[in-house]
């Protein structure tokens, strides 16, 4: 992984070097296994992330807005109660474990003076924060608790006492000598770069692999001195955060040569980690909420899919109506060369004009008026089904357009979006409450609307859901507004709140709408444009609908860094 004992080092030092002398003013947790301080520290606020997501697991400072619950957990105010007002007096990290521990100290509630240790173990699906009172060494709570029945080795509950996770006796690379490498490398057996991750502690495959690049072809000169050479920079703090965009995003510390593909260079590991788990996490977190809803609207445009080629075979026999009116006509015209009991009559089709023959099938049971009555009667039926089944075709294709927009729409959702969609659907007769408990909740207030800034100063707002883009189209935007949205492609609705915005703050506005589209990995994206005045929602139309007029296009291609940059 790339959050190795190396890059615990290197984050360790950029936070104590910020935050060291800070005072913790506020604590949040926006999410299960993510806590946010807002620490003031050297004049500024700044807000620490601290993350034992399974995936996702980080500590950063981070300069994304998170949404709090209207009701804080339990472990958030545990927190509030110990570390609010206190001073962060270090920020250290044991060995080079990929743990962090923050120590604070201030007063308690009854006034005696007191230090705590946060600590943030990053390991995966085990990673944990952990308050602990370092006085008695005694675990205050955790955002996960760990029983013995989960781990033998020891149990991360309230009032254990804590012991940090098992040491795996490697050896510490800063401390190594070249005869320390030459006696654990073992240059016949192979696999040289999962020897040094089993030899040397905090280092990851990654880094093997760019020692192994960085020494050619490794011998017994050539591979020390590439090791040496690489932790050299991480000894004199000499980092170079870069992202590398290949067939699988890394991010590190120090350049990985080893890689190939196109290499992002930042200028703080925090900022760099916000754009490498930039909506990563979100989008993990919508991913579970969502899950059942995406299920559903795939199963449902899966069956209009099907109920459309069931409706093209309907057609394609109502097709026969003006059959079934000429054999009609012609036995009533022939009706004396016709008794009953007859199966069929040959009769001359006076409609050709070659004058050829037409045999007719005939209900051996009925006159031969009521044959001929018969045939007027399948006509009129099939003329009849002929309009329906178009007017269901069209409403199908309709419903798949639907979906599809609900479906993009999913993908670039926040957790808030998601419950907004679930209520659209609800509204719109596809899904019922679960309860009547939550079938009588309201929701209060106006649809929240993303926000950003352009270069000249404009203000551009995004709806993420059809619930917002009815309210920002229909009811938030002036008539002289900018409107824009993708070209025949379904995505979110964006104003311009300026009726003559510079092509710069237009150029801007597409890239918000193209990266809000179902085309947000395409290139040279068309987006339409015009003022809000004519842009009209339809009577009947699904939420979110509209058509348009007077429109321009501009292409552009999504970039994720520009629409960072323009969030206000």
């Amino acid at each position: 992984m790339s959050f190795d004992g190396l890059f615990t080092k290197a984050m360790t030092a950029e936070l104590s070097s910020k935050l060291t002398g800070g005072r913790i003013n506020k604590i949040h947790q926006p999410y299960k296994n993510e806590m946010l301080l807002i620490v003031r520290a050297q004049g500024a606020n700044h807000r620490l992330l601290l993350s034992a997501h399974p995936n996702y697991a980080r500590v950063q400072i981070t300069k994304e807005q998170y949404a709090n619950p209207s009701e804080p957990p339990m472990f958030c105010m545990l927190l509030r109660k110990h570390l609010e007002g206190y001073t962060i007096e270090s920020i250290h990290q044991p060995a080079l474990e990929r743990i962090i521990i923050i120590e604070v100290r201030g007063r308690n509630e009854i006034g005696d003076e007191s230090v705590k240790q946060l600590i943030i173990e990053i390991m995966g699906r085990h990673s944990n924060i952990i308050l602990v009172d370092k006085d008695r060494n005694i675990i205050l709570d955790s955002i996960k608790h760990v029983s013995f029945a989960v781990n033998s080795y020891r149990s991360v509950l309230p009032g254990q006492p804590y012991k940090s996770p098992p040491q795996q006796e490697k050896l510490n690379p800063f401390a190594s000598t070249e005869e320390d490498i030459l006696k654990k490398i073992d240059f016949n057996s192979g696999k040289l770069d999962k020897q040094i991750v089993s030899t040397f502690a905090g280092i990851s495959p990654l880094f093997a692999k760019e020692v192994l690049f960085q020494a050619g072809l490794p011998n017994r000169t050539t591979l020390p001195n590439a090791f040496f050479s690489l932790l050299q920079l991480v000894k004199s703090a000499n980092y170079s955060p870069s992202i590398t965009y290949g067939n699988k995003e890394h991010f590190y510390m120090i350049p990985l040569n080893h890689l190939e593909g196109e290499t992002k260079a930042f200028t703080t590991l925090s900022d760099m980690l916000d754009r490498f788990f930039y909506q990563k996490a979100a989008r993990d977190r919508v991913k579970q909420q969502a899950h059942d809803l995406e299920r559903f609207l795939k199963n449902e445009r899966e069956k209009n899919m099907s109920k459309i080629k069931k409706l093209e075979k309907t057609l394609h026999d109502a097709q026969q109506a003006n059959d079934f009116q000429l054999r009609g006509e012609l036995l009533t015209a022939n009706l004396f060369a016709v008794s009953k009991g007859m199966t069929s009559v040959e009769v001359v089709n006076y409609y050709d004009n070659n004058g050829e023959t037409l045999e007719i099938e005939l209900n051996p049971l009925k006159s031969p008026s009521e044959n001929a009555q018969r045939y007027f009667t399948k006509y009129q039926k099939a003329k009849n089904a002929l309009e329906i089944v178009k007017e269901q075709i069209n409403k199908a294709e309709e419903e798949i357009k639907y979906f599809d927009i609900l479906i993009q729409q999913i993908e670039s959702a926040s957790p808030k979006d998601v419950e907004e969609m679930r209520e659209e659907l609800v509204e719109e007769g596809y899904l019922r409450f679960k309860s009547e408990a939550k079938k009588k909740k309201k929701v209060n207030g106006k649809p929240q609307l993303e926000e950003f800034l352009s270069t000249d100063g404009d203000l551009i707002y995004v709806g993420k859901n059809n619930k917002q883009n009815d309210y920002l189209t229909n009811r938030f935007a002036n008539k002289n507004d900018i409107w824009l949205h993708t070209k025949d492609i379904p995505g979110s609705h964006v104003v311009i709140k300026n009726p003559a915005p510079s092509d710069v703050t237009i150029q801007e506005a597409a890239v918000l709408a193209a990266y809000n589209s179902k085309g947000r990995e395409s290139s040279s994206v068309p987006v339409d444009y015009t003022q809000i005045r004519y842009v009209k929602k339809p009577n009947g139309a699904k939420p979110g609908f509209v058509i348009y007029d007077h429109q321009q296009t501009v292409y552009v291609t999504p970039n994720i860094d520009q629409v960072r940059k323009l969030k206000k």
